[in-house]
């Protein structure tokens, strides 16, 4: 027989968390003439069969029914249902703590949260180290802080070599340009990269052109353009972010901007490039939107990693005018704009996947031809020509 004391020792339980057992039923001791409660080695082996039952997952009043009575299956599934739920989780926990400490890819927990607090994330980012170039790369290119030095270099071995870092083409800019009922006379081209947009609106306009990228190697290359073609009288490069413009309010007429917007959020940078223009002035910019009511799973699962925003027509036509914009013209981009970005990227890839065999960036990039090749006409870039509203 054993006092209280002797109990709780030999069970590794504490005197009052007895005393609380008994109260509930879970364990009669026998109370001696001194007052002292005495317990049995049976009652020490229900204790032992009680943990086993708590180890389980099962509450009290659970356990004390299967020491009681006969095992309630029902209760068990249940049990063990939520067991395994929190396996589960627990399992992401060790995940999501191990690729932080480089152990495994953060790719999906990137994704996850750049669709849940894109804004947070990119501030997180930023206080990882990334200026902000870096982390805007990392939310829309690498997805993966662990690897993403070397996602970079990969990638661009493949785009410093290419023309056009996006779905565009001549023809297309010139027809939007066309729409504006005045020429404008200040422009500013917002994620010009080599400037294909820009030397179209220099040849085309009599504007003076400020072209903008956080890329300088994209703007070393577009000031050589220029000066060959003598176009350079009237542009100013701009090395700088689009989240943060080092232009006054009303400085220009026309914002221009291709396939770039996307980066901080079109309806983010409606807001904040408004203030730019002057009033009535123009802003004509391309994204990425749905072209049906029901695409295919496998271009809605690969849409959903590479732009969760990505939206209906309507629904962004919606946004624009809900953010001060009347919406002049807005057209589907032609084919040719994806053939003459998607083709030379294409080969570029054939021509140097063999050197880097391993390369996620370059798995990436085969993965997008593929969804282009298989389901455009389902998407495709949308130009919106608007003008600023009262």
């Amino acid at each position: 027989m054993y006092r209280i004391s002797e109990l709780a020792e030999k069970v590794g339980l504490s005197r009052s968390t007895l005393l609380y057992y008994e109260k509930q039923g879970l364990l009669h001791g026998t109370r001696q003439d001194n007052g002292y409660r005495l317990y049995s080695e049976k009652d020490a082996q229900r204790l032992h069969l009680l943990q086993q039952l708590q180890a389980g997952g099962l509450t009290l009043k659970e356990c004390k029914a299967c020491l009681d009575s006969k095992v309630e299956r029902e209760v068990l599934k249940s049990r063990l249902q939520q067991l395994e739920q929190d396996i589960a989780q627990k399992q992401q926990a060790r995940d999501l703590l191990a690729a932080l400490l480089g152990e495994g890819s953060l790719r999906p927990w990137h994704q996850l949260t750049d669709k849940l607090a894109p804004d947070v994330h990119l501030d997180w980012l930023k206080q990882q180290g990334f200026n902000e170039q870096q982390a805007l790369h990392l939310k829309w290119l690498s997805k993966d802080m662990n690897e993403h030095d070397q996602y970079m270099a990969d990638f661009m071995g493949v785009f410093q070599r290419l023309e056009r870092w996006g779905p565009g083409c001549d023809a297309d800019t010139l027809k939007a340009l066309s729409t504006l009922p005045t020429a404008p006379t200040q422009i500013i081209d917002i994620g010009c990269g080599k400037g294909f947009s820009t030397r179209l609106l220099a040849r085309h306009t009599q504007a003076q052109i400020v072209a903008v990228d956080n890329e300088q190697s994209a703007l070393d290359e577009l000031g050589e353009r220029l000066a060959e073609q003598e176009l350079d009288t009237r542009i100013t490069l701009s090395c700088a972010s689009m989240t943060d413009l080092p232009f006054s309010p009303a400085s220009f007429d026309c914002i221009w901007s291709e396939a770039a917007a996307y980066i901080m959020g079109i309806e983010q940078a409606l807001t904040q490039w408004r203030k730019l223009l002057t009033d009535r002035g123009y802003m004509i910019v391309s994204d990425l939107a749905w072209l049906t009511d029901s695409p295919s799973q496998e271009a809605i699962a690969f849409w959903a990693g590479e732009y969760p925003d990505m939206q209906t027509i309507e629904k962004r036509l919606g946004q624009m005018r809900q953010a001060g914009f009347d919406v002049m013209v807005h057209f589907t981009l032609s084919e040719q704009a994806w053939h003459d970005y998607y083709q030379p990227l294409k080969a570029r890839v054939a021509e140097i996947k063999a050197s880097m065999p391993n390369s996620n960036a370059i798995a990436d990039m085969e993965q997008e031809i593929t969804i282009y090749e298989r389901y455009l006409g389902e998407f495709g870039y949308q130009m919106f020509v608007l003008r600023k509203g009262a």
